[in-house]
């Protein structure tokens, strides 16, 4: 999403809306297995030489399940705030918060990825019908077990033990 830097300046506040196309997101190394267009919406003001763009981004992502791996759709919303320089003679200092701008144009297309990228939860459920539905249950030489059909078995090395428990000669109490 690209905003021309003379429009804000004659129309402060600026408002302005729109769609972005953020799939790029989906190659790097992350967890989202698929991210479309995103809805920004957003006012650009300004004071001094500075550009102070508030941000509203919405979409939806698909993540995988942290149990499961099924696809699970996370919508988002994301509201941010990004300051821009317009003076020629700004540099950028190592903790600054603000970004400056070469040209004439304001590309706000990066900023938009990079708050996409830090709303990346670091796990999503899928809901039990899902799980369900599209879930492996059995593979090669595994299946799921349910703790139903699961039989108690005593390991052997406990055995001597277990008789301890259930032998009626320790539970007569000394007289």
């Amino acid at each position: 999403m690209k905003l021309s830097i003379q429009k804000i300046l004659q129309q402060a506040p600026y408002s302005f809306e729109g769609e972005t196309d953020v799939s790029e997101l989906v190659s790097f190394d992350n967890d989202i297995r698929q991210v479309g267009s995103v809805q920004v919406s957003g006012v650009a003001s300004i004071q001094n030489k500075t550009i102070t763009v508030n941000l509203s981004i919405k979409g939806v992502m698909v993540l995988p399940c942290a149990r499961s791996l099924v696809d699970v759709d996370y919508p988002f919303e994301v509201d941010t705030i990004e300051v821009f320089s317009i003076d020629p003679f700004y540099t950028e200092e190592d903790e600054s918060e603000i970004h400056p701008i070469k040209g004439e144009i304001l590309d706000l297309t990066p900023f938009i990825k990079e708050n996409v990228l830090l709303e990346i939860p670091f796990r999503v459920y899928a809901d039990k019908e899902a799980i369900e539905k599209y879930a492996l249950t059995a593979g090669d030489g595994w299946s799921v077990v349910e703790e139903d059909n699961v039989e108690k078995k005593i390991d052997p090395r406990l055995s001597k033990l277990q008789s301890l428990l259930t032998d009626d000669k320790n539970e007569n109490p000394k007289e």
